[in-house]
């Protein structure tokens, strides 16, 4: 057995099915994880619950959640009061920018997972973006990574020093739904700790109705396997 320390690694963590998948892809692949989450004025407090459930059933000796509200600023369903869309057909989720984007999101948390690190020693970062899914998302696309993999090496002591070289790691961005729950099943995930609902209802069902529910449940039926969260009824 080796003596090799593994190399560290940030993983942004929603507690949603594509985050708590890269988390277990990244452990996979070696590496000694650290869990990020952040606290953002999102409409519920159940996809936080869901990331430290998945943290610890994955043995993460470090999870931090920061608290940033973006309801200052607003401009989304999941920050401000606006109705989170339902019932919209396949063709209409992934066409256009959707209301349940958060404007800036996916960069402000970025530069979090930067920061923390770069104060770990850790030269990777990985997050869940999918741009098959939610191509309608500007920072879910393969060129806001590359992009942002280029600044982290421009704006960084580590990066100038020369002592790291930054990775942003999006492995499931060019993956359907099914192919990410077939991958985390094949890696021991517990999709019943998950949380992916936009608007959950007070007893924590997930609605069903919402374009993140639709595409799990899509994915679900294209793996074969039964989704294990609950829902609401019909």
């Amino acid at each position: 057995m080796s003596d090799t320390p593994r190399p560290r690694a940030v993983v942004l963590l929603s507690g949603g099915l594509d985050s708590t998948t890269v988390l277990a892809v990244a452990r996979h692949d070696g590496f000694d994880v650290a869990a990020l989450s952040v606290r953002y004025g999102q409409r519920h407090a159940a996809e936080l619950e869901a990331a430290a459930r998945s943290a610890q059933r994955m043995g993460i000796a470090r999870h931090e959640i920061v608290d940033l509200d973006l309801r200052a600023f607003g401009g989304s369903a999941l920050t401000a009061d606006i109705p989170v869309p339902k019932n919209r057909d396949a063709s209409d989720i992934g066409a256009g920018i959707p209301v349940t984007y958060v404007p800036a999101r996916n960069t402000v948390f970025l530069a979090l997972a930067l920061a923390f690190a770069e104060t770990l020693g850790a030269a990777d970062i990985f997050l869940g973006v999918n741009a098959l899914d939610y191509s309608g998302y500007p920072d879910c696309r393969p060129a806001f990574i590359e992009a942002f993999e280029h600044l982290a090496n421009l704006a960084t002591k580590a990066g100038v020093d020369g002592t790291s070289r930054f990775r942003i790691h999006a492995p499931l961005l060019h993956l359907s739904k099914g192919e990410i729950i077939a991958i985390g099943l094949s890696l021991g995930v517990d999709y019943g700790v998950t949380c992916s609902c936009y608007d959950p209802l007070p007893t924590g069902e997930a609605c069903g109705r919402c374009d993140a529910c639709l595409l799990r449940l899509r994915g679900f039926e294209a793996a074969g396997v039964r989704d294990p969260i609950a829902y609401a009824p019909r």
